[in-house]
């Protein structure tokens, strides 16, 4: 109700006036539960200390990245900072739809260079178009893994080690797999090429970029071979579907991951890395070509990269930031988990630390992590390849998973409501 009121009343302001003055409107286009929405009057009150000048934000969120790029492409929507996926970012990148970041804050510290990640740096450093990489474009908001998801009582843990594990045929009819195109190709071109990475044929990271008809077609036939052993292709049921115990794995995000475990009790969940290879993703804040108020959504995403505005917004949506700061770090030590690398991440002198390793994998397990690409002008038939594979696998068991899925939904919401923010951590519909 919060956010619908903000959005309201800053609408309010805008209609108010035939010529609305843009330089004191923000408006801000996020995923869905990114925030801790007590942050944003606290922006407009550090925005006008910082700068003499007033700004009330207009909140919206989106579910789909193509939703959002539609706006923005199609509609030429003036939207004034956005958190588009890594491969929306590549795609704008090359559309010319971005403008570029100015850091130089004057008298305000510059949290964006101070906190950010060495490990998201490098990643949006292999996204390069006319000589600019993502790090000229775009400031890390959140990331992920891709992994699989799995009931101990039911699997094996060696057999959750390896992407085969979804045509396996021991777990018949209580696999899941992401309804996700670009996600589940990703994984499985690491698995068909695993012997060619070991050989130094081809990197990982090459690999992502392996849209050719040859590559398409090993994939469908690979998935192919599930098709008579998955129980269903889902977007967002099958966090509830494992965590209840009607399911058993899923290739899945590791935000879903982490709410099917904290939401099942009594039932032995656990996430696994797959040694072929996996994909991480990220979540970063642009500044569109159409934008109207370019100063105040810099200082806006300097604003969300301060470590104790981060933190709020990890805590709150439970979604991990890609900010690096000792700060941050801090408010996720758990000591009840083992010591794990993490120089990856937070830098030099924190080899040793204890947190929850689907939050920050150990630096053994993310030297095997590439990042996705966008597709380009194979996307279209990445896609048909996809509904293909799906098309075959509308089987009665499917239906009738995702029917116990929106009845144990509907009760999700009414029993947890209240603990949301604290709890919520699904990845939503990325892809």
């Amino acid at each position: 109700m919060k956010k619908t009121l903000i959005c309201l009343a800053a609408a309010a302001l805008m209609l108010g006036s035939c010529a609305p003055d843009r330089s004191q409107v923000l408006k801000v286009y996020n995923w869905s539960d990114y925030i801790d929405e007590s942050v944003i009057p606290e922006f407009e009150e550090w925005y006008e200390a910082q700068t003499g000048e007033k700004v009330t934000v207009i909140y919206q969120t989106f579910d789909i990245n193509e939703t959002m790029l539609s706006k923005i492409e199609k509609g030429h929507e003036d939207y004034d900072a956005v958190s588009p996926s890594d491969y929306i970012i590549e795609r704008m990148m090359h559309e010319g739809l971005l403008l570029p970041i100015d850091r130089d804050f004057g008298e305000t510290p510059n949290y964006i260079d101070s906190t950010w990640s060495p490990y998201v740096r490098s990643c949006f450093d292999k996204v390069a178009v006319d000589g600019k990489t993502a790090n000229d474009y775009a400031v890390g908001n959140m990331w992920g893994t891709t992994g699989i998801l799995y009931n101990a009582k039911f699997v094996a843990d060696e057999d959750a080690l390896t992407w085969d594990i979804i045509k396996n045929p021991k777990y018949k009819g209580h696999i899941l797999v992401k309804d996700s195109a670009r996600d589940v190709y990703s994984q499985i071109i690491l698995r068909i090429k695993e012997e060619d990475i070991a050989a130094g044929r081809v990197s990982a990271d090459e690999l992502m970029n392996y849209t050719s008809d040859e590559d398409i077609a090993a994939v469908e036939a690979y998935l192919a071979e599930c098709r008579d052993l998955v129980a269903g292709w889902e977007a967002d049921f099958g966090k509830d579907q494992i965590a209840q115990e009607t399911a058993w794995l899923g290739l899945t995000w590791s935000g879903d991951a982490m709410w099917a475990i904290q939401e099942s009790e009594g039932v032995d969940l656990r996430y696994a890395l797959p040694r072929e290879g996996f994909t991480v993703w990220f979540d970063g804040w642009v500044i569109p070509k159409y934008a109207k108020n370019v100063k105040a959504a810099r200082y806006w995403i300097n604003f969300m990269c301060r470590p104790d505005i981060a933190a709020r917004n990890m805590e709150v949506s439970g979604y991990v930031t890609t900010n690096g700061s000792p700060e941050v770090l801090e408010s996720v030590v758990d000591d009840s988990f083992d010591p794990i690398d993490l120089t990856y991440f937070f830098g030099a002198g924190y080899d040793s630390v204890r947190v929850n390793p689907i939050l920050y994998p150990d630096k053994a397990d993310i030297d095997r992590a590439v990042m996705e690409h966008d597709w380009g002008e194979n996307t279209a038939k990445l896609i048909e390849m996809w509904s293909r594979v799906k098309g075959d696998n509308a089987n009665i068991t499917t239906y009738v998973i995702i029917a116990v899925a929106l009845v144990a939904g509907i009760a999700a919401v009414v029993m947890t409501n209240a603990n949301k923010k604290r709890r919520h951590a699904s990845r939503r519909k990325r892809r």
